[in-house]
């Protein structure tokens, strides 16, 4: 298949399509003769009717400028180097107003980086750009208004529909009010926009997306219009509506048009043009100039003659000589362990290429893990502590001596009224406020109890209540202790509570084990969630498409390098927990090891299922970090036990494997169970694995959507 009638010339049997049918069938000579058409451009249009003396008609006279024309486009010693490779060595040309001028060139010979340049997009290493007479500047925005820029790729915002992306990029040159309204208008039926005004613009057919990008290039009227293969791709008709635009702005309008292109037929119709090769221009001149200068029946043969004289060779003879095109010897097997791991050869590679991305997966785990262990914490000790003191007996310092003293208090201000302990609250540098009365020695020396006000914080619920208990059981002690009293009257038995797991109530205890079920679930699922989708918007998932991988080999060697950095990743935390954190693995090593690699290899499949059903990286990672983070922090066991929750919320607990992996890991670290007591929960891991991983294979297309 191809939009270059210069190859179908070659072909031995050409089928030209029009609206999904065979419009014409036979050899090229005979269907020039049968429709007697001069060229293949020509057959083409004819047979699919987008010719005519009316398209003829409308084609402006060709009236190239002449020496009187001021310079619109000027290079002088253009260079740029990237590293020790030059791109674009020394190359000078100038391109007058209203012109169009043709650059030309084999593939990476420069001409992109050349336009790039010439718009600001780029330095130059060496050389001037100039642009109507001012050098090229990033930061004048002036001359950036002159000029129009359409890309070799489709630029414009793809989420858009066609009337949005014109009134962007209105608003973003200052075409308001009823200017815009009418500009947009005019273009829209000038470039046959209207019908498609309200669709997404990524989805529209390439024709139609190449005129509304010259659309938008041209919306400001500017003087200079810059095209980087504008046309690639396109059929001849749509090239040839395309270039009657281009004709007219510059024979109309006087725009200056500095256009590449591989079409000869459209170097054709330059004013001038340039041949260019390993970043040096090799000769320029009008097209008729330089096709006689070769002595060459077609600007075609010119062309070669040129790239050949400048050192483009023909492909070495042994290399077609070759190239074998018998079939495989062996026949693909339904499933191959070589497939997988040449897959998860790949992404390892891609991985490691990012560096940045491969790091931050790496140590961006620990940074959250030392976050989390510091920042997160049930402990309540040394709780700021405010008194105002109504009494001021030896009594009431008493009182307060008994709160100053103990580890969860630090007596950090004496209130003088009310004012100051409304202030101590609102500003934080109080949490608990004693506020005792007048009277209160003397109510304590008579036998009575005298009442003491206790002001919470309550910001944080969870934290007052255990600073209330705290301060209630502190002011119990020391009430008996300033009366002389015994503290309670001797039961008939007594209750020693002894707690089994850490004794010292320590907060690392409770939130590292959990901690590394929440990191472990987000990390790994995030990576993965970008595997799939990014080779959807790069295109190269077609190489998954028309090569022999199964979905289930695809999806496996995609997830090996994942589910090994995810391990290493829990190997560290695991190291960090008993380093710094102090914790000890009392029960099986084993058991949390097993544990962690299947429950990183759960959770990267959680991704892989959020990756096949996207189309976009973006709602690929906020549906992942949405379905992951709710029910590892909500619902696994960190707030309260999974058990205790209410049925609803106990039942995404107990589908989604973190509750599961929690169970491992605080059995592990804290609990002492053996690798036989943790052999269910390893068991629901590996089905989650297994269960998740089968859904993203089912949900895999092994076509385009």
């Amino acid at each position: 298949a191809t939009s270059y009638m210069e190859e179908a010339q070659r072909f031995g049997r050409v089928l030209l399509m029009q609206g999904g049918k065979i419009a014409a069938d036979g050899a090229p000579g005979a269907l020039l003769s049968r429709y007697d058409a001069a060229s293949m451009e020509a057959l083409f249009s004819i047979v699919t009717g987008s010719s005519g003396a009316a398209a003829e008609a409308s084609r402006p006279a060709r009236r190239a400028p002449g020496e009187e024309a001021p310079i619109a486009v000027e290079a002088e010693g253009l260079t740029r180097r990237f590293g020790a490779f030059t791109a674009v060595d020394n190359v000078s040309f100038k391109v007058r107003r209203g012109e169009i001028y043709g650059f030309l060139g084999s593939n990476g010979c420069g001409k992109t980086t050349t336009m790039k340049m010439l718009t600001g997009l780029l330095p130059a290493s060496a050389g001037v750009a100039k642009l109507l007479g001012r050098a090229v500047d990033a930061r004048d925005i002036e001359t950036r208004r002159q000029v129009g820029y359409m890309s070799q790729g489709f630029s414009l915002y793809g989420e858009l529909t066609v009337q949005q992306n014109f009134d962007l990029h209105a608003d973003l040159f200052g075409i308001a009010g009823e200017a815009k309204a009418a500009r947009i208008a005019d273009l829209m039926a000038r470039f046959d926009l209207a019908p498609q005004a309200s669709q997404i613009a990524g989805a529209l057919p390439l024709g139609v997306r190449q005129r509304l990008s010259l659309a938008i290039a041209i919306l400001h009227e500017p003087a200079i219009l810059i095209l980087d293969e504008p046309t690639s791709g396109a059929d001849p008709a749509a090239r040839d509506a395309f270039w009657r635009e281009l004709e007219r702005l510059s024979r109309e309008k006087e725009v200056t048009i500095f256009i590449s292109t591989h079409f000869m037929t459209e170097a054709g119709r330059c004013d001038r043009i340039a041949f260019m090769h390993a970043g040096r221009v090799l000769a320029e001149g009008t097209p008729e100039a330089l096709r006689q200068a070769q002595s060459a029946e077609t600007l075609e043969d010119a062309f070669i003659a040129y790239m050949q004289s400048g050192g483009a060779g023909d492909p070495p003879a042994q290399a077609l000589a070759t190239a074998s095109t018998s079939a495989p010897a062996t026949v693909p097997g339904r499933f191959s362990l070589a497939r997988i791991i040449a897959v998860a050869r790949r992404e390892t590679l891609e991985m490691i290429r990012e560096p940045v991305r491969f790091a931050m997966a790496l140590l961006g785990t620990l940074i959250l893990a030392l976050a989390f262990g510091y920042g997160i914490s049930f402990d309540v000790e040394n709780v700021s502590l405010a008194v105002l003191d109504r009494d001021r007996t030896p009594a009431s310092r008493a009182y307060v001596e008994e709160f100053a003293s103990s580890s969860y208090f630090e007596l950090t201000a004496m209130a003088a009224d009310d004012a100051e302990v409304e202030r101590a609250l609102r500003a934080n540098t109080a949490t608990l406020v004693l506020d005792i009365p007048s009277g209160f020695g003397r109510d304590l020396a008579a036998g009575r109890r005298p009442s003491v006000g206790a002001w919470v914080d309550g910001a944080m619920p969870f934290r007052a209540e255990t600073v209330a208990g705290y301060a209630r059981a502190l002011h119990h002690r020391a009430i008996h202790a300033i009366a002389g009293s015994p503290q309670t009257a001797e039961p008939a038995y007594r209750l020693e509570p002894r707690f089994r797991y850490n004794q010292g109530f320590r907060s690392f205890e409770a939130i590292v084990p959990v901690m590394i079920g929440i990191l472990l679930a987000l990390i790994p699922a995030i990576l993965t969630s970008l595997a799939v989708v990014r080779e959807k918007e790069l295109g190269t998932i077609t190489n998954f498409y028309v090569t022999p991988v199964s979905r289930a080999e695809f999806l496996m060697g995609k997830q090996v390098p994942y589910v090994a950095l995810g391990f290493a990743n829990f190997v560290l935390l695991t190291i960090l927990s008993v380093t710094l954190f102090g914790l000890r693995v009392n029960g099986s090593l084993l058991a949390l090891m097993l544990g962690g690699f299947l429950y990183v290899a759960a959770t990267s499949a959680v991704g892989f299922v959020s990756s096949a059903m996207t189309r976009s990286q973006t709602a690929a990672i906020f549906g992942t970090a949405i379905v992951i983070m709710v029910p590892a922090v909500e619902f696994s066991g960190l707030m309260q036990p999974v058990a205790s929750l209410e049925p609803p919320d106990q039942l995404i607990g107990t589908f989604f494997p973190t509750s599961h992996f929690n169970q491992v890991s605080i059995g592990a670290f804290a609990k002492g169970r053996s690798f036989i007591d943790l052999i269910p929960a390893l068991a629901i891991l590996a089905a989650f694995w297994v269960g998740l991983l089968g859904l993203a294979i089912a949900l895999l297309r092994k076509q385009e959507a």
